[in-house]
Parts: C-alpha cells; structure tokens; sequence
C-alpha cells in the first residue's frame, strides 16, 4: 500500500482538497486498496479547525465528497509512516523538512539548513510540491490569501491525476 500525505500551512484549505480529489480519484480507478491519502499541517496555526466551508463548497460543485477532517501537525514520526509527502509550495516544503530535520524554529522564522541536515530530513526522497509530476510543475496558491478556490481544486487536481498517473507507471 502506497500511503501519501498532502501538507499545506493550516490543513484546512489545500491539503485537505488535495486530500479528498485524491481520495475520489484513487475510488474512480478501484485502487483504494493500494493507495491511501491524508493530510496534515506544517503548523499549528488551525489545528483542530474543520476544512474550510468554501474548500468545501468547492468540492461540492465538483463532486468530491468532504468528510469530517480535524487540522493537525505533521511530525518527524510521519516520515516513516508515509511513502510520499507533498506540500503545495515552496514554503511547506521548507516547513516540512525543517520539522523532519529537527531543526529548530526562532520567532517567525527557521533556521536555515544546511546541505547535509536538507540531506538527514529527506534521505529517501518522499518530499515533493504536489504539482512536481505534471508537466509544468509549480506551487499551488494558497486561497487563504487568493480567496480563489477554484483555481487551486484546477491545480490541485492536475496534482493529484498526474500523482496517480506516475504511481500508475512505477515513477514515483
């Protein structure tokens, strides 16, 4: 069983969409059995939140079933119990390995890391941006700020179809 994890800021806007089109998509094609998707924050900042009601409206309008998600933090325990890893930009990728490499947090800001403590926190390569297997790889705009929900389920989808597409040809 392939298990993968979508991490975005709060884990109640992208993550989450990523979560559920992932969820929908891996049902549509019979494969619930060999994969499974959560998601999670690189924060604190909403844990505990709900997923946001116009992620959900959003999904809504396309179909995909939202269920009853609770924001939580990703930990350094995650890295075993997950294969993949995908933030939905630059910044969670940052979050994401600096909380795998136990490097610390000053104020508002990480310390910066080091080639070999990038190299200690992702060893086996499971960290990616979600958009990294299509063919024009990007981040995803957080509509927390861009209050575009729909451009980011078009990017989170072609995230999750070109995801699956790879873990369909054995490329990721």
């Amino acid at each position: 069983m392939k298990r993968i994890l979508m991490i975005c800021h709060g884990n109640i806007c992208r993550s989450t969409m990523a979560e559920y089109v992932m969820r929908h998509l891996v049902a549509q094609r019979g494969a619930s059995d060999r994969i499974a998707v959560d998601s999670a924050a690189a924060t604190r900042d909403a844990e505990g939140w709900g997923v946001h009601h116009k992620t959900q409206e959003v999904l809504r309008r396309h179909n995909v079933s939202c269920g009853n998600h609770r924001a939580w933090q990703m930990t350094c325990a995650d890295y075993a119990r997950y294969d993949i890893i995908c933030g939905m930009d630059e910044e969670n990728r940052s979050d994401i390995l600096h909380i795998l490499g136990g490097v610390s947090h000053r104020g508002w800001h990480w310390k910066p890391m080091t080639a070999a403590e990038l190299a200690k926190a992702d060893p086996e390569g499971k960290v990616h941006l979600l958009l990294d297997w299509s063919p024009s790889p990007r981040e995803i705009a957080d509509p927390w700020y861009t209050n575009d929900f729909e451009t980011t389920y078009r990017d989170v989808l072609e995230g999750c179809e070109s995801l699956l597409a790879a873990l369909e040809e054995g490329r990721a």
